[in-house]
């Protein structure tokens, strides 16, 4: 997901999605200590997207203010 498909998202639908994001990057993180992953990257990626999702959440929130 790029950065201009996250700010398209309502702030609720994105609460959702980085909700999801969270848990995915657990499992992620879980699997690879079991076993190595194809791509380690992956991890990275999915970490950068949550703070993506974050940073914006967190814009939107000083914004009402």
């Amino acid at each position: 997901m790029k950065k201009a498909e996250i700010k398209e998202l309502g702030s609720k639908e994105l609460a959702e999605r980085l909700d999801a994001a969270v848990v995915a990057l657990n499992q992620l993180e879980i699997n690879h200590s079991v076993s190595p992953l194809d791509s380690p990257a992956k991890i990275t990626k999915e970490r950068r997207m949550i703070a993506r999702m974050k940073c914006e959440l967190r814009k939107r929130e000083l914004n009402k203010q």
